[in-house]
């Protein structure tokens, strides 16, 4: 394990429900387009790795998949249990899979490759769980990130938050381009085939109370940099977030939140 990956540990114990109540709506915009790309439909054994609260699961479920599904936060394989309890929802965690060669029809990822230490080694493993000629699909956040992705950076850099050293980057040698491209060579390879990628645009609305409960309760890398700052800091940057949403919001509010993905698929 990393220290990337201890530190993604850290940055999601407990924090299933506060995920579920605030970030969790965003990500499921894509499910449907995931499931597609992975030709997931009846009877096919497919595998949902870093499954959050069950979203993918469930769905999957719903399109009469048998399903398999893996998280490495415990509090998150609860809710996703919760959720769907007709699915084997299991802890475990890339890039070691406890499961066996070629064990499955289709795998699918939500944007779970950004929260690995070692991506070409995560996506290795994905490649040797699935079967001959089965699909891998998958979506991460694109770079550069669309507005509506900014506005928490943008409080937090007017803040004057510094990163904490027990926050470490992903080693730049694990890294690569987070366009369509960059995710297409790294598909490319560990072997796999067929590759695709494009470019996912919505807007996510959501009310500021809402966007603010993620990084307030520590969600994600963000929510733990804003928790990491001391309380006067933690305070510029709440006051700097009601600024700045203010250009995203209509006139009940509510924000409209501009983001972009990268959906990719390949073949073994």
């Amino acid at each position: 394990m990393t220290g990337f990956d201890e530190s993604e540990r850290l940055i999601w114990a407990g924090r299933a429900a506060a995920y579920a109540g605030s970030f969790a709506r965003l990500c499921a915009r894509p499910v449907s387009r995931l499931l597609d790309a992975a030709e997931v439909g009846p009877g096919v054994r497919v595998l949902d790795v870093g499954t959050g609260p069950g979203t993918v699961a469930r769905a999957a479920r719903s399109r009469g998949a048998t399903v398999t599904a893996v998280d490495a936060e415990p509090s998150m394989v609860e809710l996703a249990r919760q959720a769907e309890p007709a699915a084997d929802i299991q802890v475990a965690a890339l890039p070691e899979l406890p499961f066996g060669d070629g064990q499955f029809d289709a795998v699918v990822g939500n944007f779970v490759l950004n929260h690995v230490g070692r991506p070409k080694t995560a996506l290795a493993e994905l490649r040797r769980v699935v079967r001959p000629g089965g699909w891998i699909a998958l979506t991460i956040w694109a770079t550069p990130p669309a507005a509506g992705q900014t506005l928490l950076g943008l409080a937090l850099r007017a803040a004057g938050a510094v990163r904490p050293p027990h926050l470490p980057s992903l080693a730049s040698e694990e890294d690569f381009p987070r366009d369509e491209s960059g995710l297409t060579d790294l598909l490319g390879a560990v072997g796999l085939r067929d590759t695709d990628c494009e470019t996912l645009r919505w807007d996510h609305r959501a009310s500021a109370e809402e966007w603010w409960s993620g990084p307030a309760a520590g969600v994600a890398f963000t929510g733990h940099l804003v928790q990491s700052q001391t309380p006067e800091i933690r305070a510029e940057i709440k006051r700097h977030f009601d600024v700045i949403s203010l250009e995203f919001a209509d006139s009940d509010g509510v924000l409209t939140l501009p983001h972009a993905a990268l959906l990719a698929r390949a073949r073994r």
